[in-house]
């Protein structure tokens, strides 16, 4: 099969089973800013959109204009331009994926070294959503009191140089600062990140900075900026090269920037869009008023397990999370976690089989189909996946030795080294204080539970010290599988 460059012209020429797009994409037209066009973003929201498009004309003027604000997102623009900002979608599940150019990508902005063509973007008066998937680094919260941090270096460039911000939070104030200053209509914030009550959490960061600035402009955004809440699922692993080279040997397809996933995806959205919104209804999101007992689910049972699992299965040796599936002490791990501490934090969640739900989370881990890699759900999930369930475990009385076992080898990840002293990359604001932290205390854990940004008052509780000494002393004594062998026999899973 001859592979073919993608673009508008070459669409013609790829065959089936490769979907392309039904309507032309160089219709399509700018109704939503994205920032943060990774992966993530192009497998689930800019997906329904395509699907949506597919089925409706009037959805081309719902196009997305991506955004990256990072410097290692200039390979984002060099990849999608050439391409007339086309990519491939592949979906695997263990026997079968399939694959489909996404054309709803109007433009691509890179925005790390300036960001007025971004904010120019966001000006026109045909964007009525911008949206985020920046992860919750992204927000510049503190994070334990999860409220903006005055004192984050990219605030403080922000207040320094407030019309030309860097970070997200400045964009959108002042985006909408400048749609107030202009009469415009204001756009509605739609985060999709893995944050609790993440449309609160980007409101309030947005008026704390708007605060900061001008409190006129912040009583202006209060009163008319929306920012609904979502729950988003598709696990994303990051492209490889091989992937890459995958995709034009089999399907024909030379794509400088693709994206692999799974084929199962979830949205649930809060439907409050005064502005107008695509029926992203009608190709499977789910429209509700509260959105807030499914993404708690979400982060209870899935980023919770994930990072548990990413954590002991990088210290055993594993390389991606389906790896680590395999080996049944982890499953067993994973499945207990669910069971008997992060599961009965959750209050009941409308229409959701939980016991179905932890079924399908297991079995999506555990596809050999997706490469996800330890590294990647270490780097990403954020720590208070783990601390927020000890918080209410230890509230209600309850056990938190699991807990303690995932947050025990996240602690020896830590030290910056593997347990045959290979380096083990940190990506994390506090990595320096982390490490030395981690290094000072070694079997201890209330030398790194004194970081109180992260912990807050956990350092001090021995409901919590107590069994994580016990699992970090284990796993730096006998290592990651013999500490998971004995908690497996001593607490039964």
């Amino acid at each position: 099969m001859e592979a073919v460059p993608l673009n508008r012209v070459n669409l013609g020429r790829l065959l089936p089973p490769v979907a392309v797009p039904r309507f032309d994409p160089a219709r399509v037209n700018g109704g939503i800013v994205h920032l943060g066009l990774g992966g993530f973003h192009r497998a689930h929201m800019a997906r329904y959109t395509h699907d949506l498009m597919q089925r409706r004309h009037d959805a081309l003027d719902w196009g997305i204009i991506g955004a990256g604000l990072m410097p290692a997102d200039r390979r984002m623009r060099d990849s999608l331009g050439p391409q007339d900002n086309l990519y491939t979608l592949v979906e695997r599940e263990a026997a079968a994926e399939n694959v489909a150019v996404i054309g709803s990508l109007a433009d691509v902005v890179f925005a790390a070294e300036s960001s007025a063509a971004l904010l120019a973007a966001i000006d026109q008066t045909a964007i009525r959503i911008v949206s985020l998937t920046v992860t919750e680094h992204g927000y510049c919260l503190n994070r334990s009191t999860k409220q903006l941090d005055p004192e984050h270096p990219l605030i403080r460039r922000d207040l320094a140089q407030p019309e030309s911000p860097a970070s997200a939070i400045g964009i959108v104030v002042e985006a909408y600062r400048r749609r107030m200053v202009a009469g415009s209509a204001p756009f509605t914030a739609l985060t999709c990140d893995n944050i609790q009550h993440n449309g609160s959490v980007l409101r309030q960061a947005v008026l704390a900075l708007a605060e900061m600035r001008d409190p006129a402009l912040a009583h202006w955004i209060a009163a008319n900026g929306c920012f609904p809440s979502t729950m988003v699922d598709r696990i994303t692993p990051v492209t490889a090269a091989e992937d890459i080279a995958l995709l034009a040997e089999r399907y024909g397809v030379i794509d400088r920037w693709p994206v692999f996933a799974e084929s199962f995806t979830q949205w649930v959205i809060e439907d409050d869009f005064p502005s107008g919104r695509p029926p992203w209804e009608e190709v499977g999101a789910q429209f509700v008023t509260d959105v807030a007992p499914y993404e708690f689910m979400k982060l209870r049972l899935l980023n919770a397990s994930h990072l548990a699992v990413a954590g002991i299965g990088r210290l055993i040796g594993h390389v991606t999370i389906a790896e680590a599936m395999a080996d049944p002490p982890i499953a067993r791990f994973m499945a207990a976690l669910m069971d008997r501490e992060t599961g009965p934090t959750l209050p009941a969640v409308p229409g959701i089989d939980l016991a179905r739900y932890k079924a399908t989370l297991i079995e999506r881990f555990a596809n050999p189909a997706i490469k996800d890699t330890v590294e990647r759900v270490n780097s990403d999930a954020p720590l208070n996946v783990l601390v927020d369930p000890i918080r209410d475990r230890l509230r209600a009385g309850g056990s938190v030795e699991l807990l303690a076992l995932a947050l025990a080898a996240w602690m020896r990840r830590m030290r910056g080294q593997d347990e045959h002293g290979q380096p083990i990359e940190i990506r994390h604001p506090l990595a320096e204080e982390l490490a030395a932290k981690a290094v000072e205390g070694g079997a201890d854990p209330r030398a790194l539970l004194g970081i109180a940004p992260l912990f807050g008052d956990l350092g001090s509780d021995p409901r919590l010290y107590q069994p994580l000494g016990r699992w970090l002393g284990s796993l730096y004594d006998v290592g990651a599988a013999a500490t998971l062998v004995e908690a497996s026999r001593s607490l039964a899973f």
